[in-house]
């Protein structure tokens, strides 16, 4: 229980020093959590490449956001095991968009594929390709960038955030709103 209490404090510690951005402190702290949160991102995600980002990415977070850690709020190690978590979450969150935009526009190349006894009553083909990348020019710069990052770019809301430096509920609200202007906008070929 000693050590357990002496290894919270040290991690404390060495939190408090990557605020004022020791890399000395960073590499200490990473010697010591790194394994559990690599063993955390694995068991969650089943895939090593992306546990590894993950990795990465979280101590990119807690490089930046050492300075809002609270001790009276849990362990560090508890802290950098959220924030593993919750990277965890969002990137099967985006397999599983990616996975059903697949199968959405394989679907959707099935049905356009399939013979029909009568011609289409709008427009087809390249013309419905055009007014897709029209209505996509047309939207705001913000709105545009967050969806082609989203299902061009294959990037999670959380990714798309961290690029943009903006916050998450933004760029959620950006993509909504895009995608909602878009549908309205291609109605007719929907």
């Amino acid at each position: 229980m000693v050590d357990r209490e002496v290894s919270d404090t040290l991690q404390t510690e060495l939190l408090r020093r990557i605020s004022e951005q020791d890399h000395k402190a960073v590499a200490e702290f990473y010697d010591q959590v790194a394994g559990v949160l690599f063993s955390t991102a694995m068991r969650i995600l089943r895939d090593t490449h992306d546990a590894e980002e993950i990795l990465q990415d979280v101590f990119v977070q807690v490089w930046n956001k050492a300075g809002d850690f609270d001790p009276a709020l849990g362990t560090a190690l508890h802290w950098t095991l959220a924030i593993t978590r919750h990277r965890c979450i969002d990137r099967l969150r985006s397999r599983q968009r990616r996975s059903r935009l697949v199968g959405e526009m394989t679907e959707q190349a099935e049905i356009v594929s399939a013979p029909s006894i009568r011609p289409p009553d709008h427009l087809s083909g390249a013309a419905e390709l055009s007014a897709v990348h029209e209505a996509v020019r047309s939207l705001p710069e913000e709105q545009r960038a967050a969806i082609e990052m989203a299902f061009f770019g294959g990037l999670s809301h959380g990714e798309i955030a961290e690029s943009l430096h903006e916050p998450l509920g933004t760029v959620k609200a950006r993509i909504r709103r895009g995608m909602m202007k878009l549908r309205e906008q291609l109605q007719r070929y929907i």
